[in-house]
């Protein structure tokens, strides 16, 4: 069974985006906010939190192997699929980040009564 996904226009260019030095930013997606990191020229999206503490994801660093760290326990993520790569078992939710020619897209699940089942 597969998820229907909603599109969502976040930029014409990554330059809007305003990156931070750590190369992350916030954006905000039908209410919901997703952090966007840049990593080796490509984009990925993941939690505005981590699911550990609550971190400001944003506020932390991607490492030299593509890992987000939370800045509040140093708890660290595959930036590509969200698995927890410190041993805690934790997973940090992903978002799927197309280029188009006309801008840059964020796919967020759509909600739905079933999605509670």
């Amino acid at each position: 069974m597969s998820k229907e996904i909603k599109w969502s226009k976040i930029a014409d260019s990554e330059t809007e985006l305003g990156f931070q030095a750590n190369n992350m930013c916030v954006i905000e997606v039908d209410g919901k906010k997703i952090t966007i990191g840049q990593f080796e020229q490509m984009l990925f999206g993941f939690a505005h939190k981590c699911p550990h503490a609550s971190g400001i994801m944003a506020e932390g660093f991607i490492n030299a192997v593509g890992n987000v760290v939370c800045p509040l326990h140093r708890y660290a993520f595959n930036i590509k699929n969200g698995r927890n790569t410190t041993g805690e078992g934790y997973f940090l939710k992903t978002y799927p980040i197309e280029k188009r020619e006309d801008g840059i897209y964020v796919g967020v699940e759509k909600s739905t009564f079933f999605n509670f089942f």
